[in-house]
């Protein structure tokens, strides 16, 4: 789950991070008067879950209150990545003589929590990690030994020279960390984290992810969702118990298991179709949830053919045949509908298919050919 820049502030503040002064605002009045009280310059910032703010014109810099109220009308009227800006960031502007980047994030592949630090701050660090990686230095963190002291100032080290600004550092990683840990979070990010001219070190914008997996231990943090992350078929999705994730292309699939679902995809992707989007059923044999994730599916307008691989264990090939008859009753399948069927059950859920015109296959090849096919 993603949060708002301005949320993500409020957290780092919580933790005794310094960030600027910020208001969040809702007209250019407002804009206007917060200025005023500033008196001195501020940055008007689109609050958006999307990055390329800046390339867009969503955040700009206004050095009077009415400069600021003319910038809030022109970025209330953006729209960054599909995304419109609904909500709109006034903060203090800083005196800045360096901006340096500070992250903490999953490394999957080496099983560890992985913390980054870059002098090159304020630009997308994805570009610094393919065209410069030199510049970026990490520390590999062992979740069950914690954030070694003597590893970690050695890193910050590498970046900052002056012993002052690397016991400063120190200090905001180690909340970093807190921060990290004790809310399940997958990244925590300051991009730029500034050092002012007087010496101050602040964290001018904010990335904060938690996983959704573990939003359960945190009920608190439920009431920081924002409907703008997920998409329509995503919510839907979720209230009827789905997994499921929009993509890009025009193949529609339906699958019982996450690791199954992601190799449906890769085959799709291998015989040269594009699938439409992630959907994991679960092993509930509802036929029900059949109906849903068809429902879901013949939403999407791109969808041209739709693909259902199941490999019955606990869901029994029966019931999911159940499912998809009653979904055929009850709306109506303008694409063509693929099903592969094999496991528990799986002779009569079949026969069930085959008796009511449907083409049933046991191979998954063949399956994902006749899909990208028709598709």
């Amino acid at each position: 789950m993603k949060l708002y820049e301005y949320q993500a502030m409020e957290l780092f503040r919580d933790y005794g991070i310094n960030t600027p002064e910020t208001v969040l605002i809702e007209s250019p009045q407002e804009a206007f008067n917060t200025a005023k009280n500033f008196k001195t310059k501020v940055v008007i910032k689109a609050q958006v879950l999307t990055g390329g703010r800046g390339k867009a014109g969503g955040i700009k810099v206004a050095d009077s209150p009415l400069a600021a109220q003319e910038k809030y009308e022109e970025i209330s009227k953006l729209k960054i990545k599909t995304f419109p800006v609904e909500k709109i960031l006034l903060a203090k502007a800083v005196d800045i003589a360096k901006e340096y980047y500070l992250g903490i994030t999953i490394d999957r592949a080496n099983k560890a929590i992985v913390l980054m630090i870059s002098a090159s701050g304020g630009v997308d660090i994805e570009e610094v990690a393919s065209q410069t990686p030199d510049k970026i230095f990490k520390l590999s963190i062992n979740p069950l030994k914690g954030l070694e002291q003597k590893a970690l100032e050695g890193v910050v080290s590498s970046v900052f020279e002056e012993r002052s600004q690397v016991v400063q550092v120190v200090k905001i990683l180690n909340k970093m960390y807190k921060l990290f840990i004790e809310n399940d979070c997958s990244l925590v990010e300051i991009n730029p984290f500034c050092l002012t001219k007087s010496g101050d070190c602040l964290a001018l914008d904010g990335k904060v992810i938690f996983d959704d997996n573990a939003l359960f231990k945190h009920p608190d943090k439920e009431e920081l969702s924002n409907p703008e992350e997920y998409s329509s078929d995503e919510i839907k999705a979720r209230e009827s118990g789905l997994s499921f994730v929009s993509l890009d292309g025009d193949i529609g699939c339906i699958v019982n298991g996450a690791g199954l679902a992601m190799a449906t995809l890769d085959i799709i992707k291998l015989f040269g179709g594009d699938p439409a989007n992630f959907l994991d059923v679960g092993g509930s044999s509802n036929p029900n949830k059949v109906l849903k994730a068809l429902e879901i599916i013949l939403s999407n307008k791109k969808v041209k053919a739709i693909l259902i691989n199941i490999f019955g264990g606990i869901t029994r090939c029966d019931d999911i045949a159940k499912g998809i008859i009653i979904a055929s009753e009850q709306i109506e399948i303008k694409v063509p509908l693929v099903i592969r069927l094999i496991g528990t059950n799986d002779t009569q859920g079949r026969k069930l298919l085959k008796d009511k015109g449907f083409e049933v296959y046991e191979a998954m090849s063949e399956a994902v050919k006749k899909v990208v096919a028709v598709g």
